[in-house]
């Protein structure tokens, strides 16, 4: 047994744990599928779709921007989101480097 992370998360970890606490939720989870490949979608376009209240849809918006999994760009009032997929890809990258040990 490696007890060296029984009590913090390595610091290679920390944004993996970020993105995997922001997807915990089902509501993000489906927002996040709501994206295109390469599609940038603002608030009210993602709150259309959604049964979510705009406000409702721009905090679940921020907790996704805030752990790296949407990239945000202001245009002019509104802001658009887009997927990280290479900071994702990265990430998950790491732990199928870590499970690959194991299979």
């Amino acid at each position: 047994m490696n007890k060296d992370y029984s009590r913090t998360i390595p610091t290679a970890w920390r944004d993996i744990s970020a993105i995997f606490a922001a997807l915990g939720d089902e509501h993000r989870q489906r927002i996040l599928l709501s994206f295109e490949p390469g599609e940038r979608l603002n608030v009210g376009q993602i709150a259309e779709v959604s049964t979510l209240a705009r406000s409702t849809v721009s905090h679940h918006l921020k907790v996704l921007r805030e752990a790296g999994v949407l990239i945000s760009e202001r245009e002019g009032k509104e802001i658009y989101f887009r997927v990280n997929k290479t900071f994702l890809e990265t990430s998950f990258g790491r732990v199928t480097s870590y499970l690959a040990a194991y299979l």
